[in-house]
């Protein structure tokens, strides 16, 4: 949650007047940092569009391969029912 700039004077004064100037400006750096901190980590954990991108190729990559190998079985399983009707008709 960001606090507006007057809020955020009369947060720094109010608390310099209870813990003193170098406690309150140490408690704002650390604040500062860790708020930044958590920034940059989220920013490294979302997807980019080139990301979006790599993943939608590897997904029509990986439809072709499987219809591929679909047309594939289904070409084994034709001759394997045509070799057994043969086998069975010939007897």
């Amino acid at each position: 949650m960001y606090l507006e700039a007057k809020e955020t004077a009369r947060l720094y004064k109010l608390l310099t007047e209870k813990l003193g100037n170098d406690t309150t400006e140490a408690m704002f750096k650390y604040i500062d940092n860790k708020t930044e901190r958590s920034v940059e980590a989220t920013i490294k954990t979302l997807a980019t569009k080139d990301d979006i991108a790599n993943v939608r190729k590897e997904i029509s990559e990986a439809k072709a391969e499987n219809i591929k190998w679909m047309f594939i079985f289904w070409i084994g399983n034709v001759g394997a029912m045509l070799a057994i009707a043969l086998l069975i008709l010939k007897k």
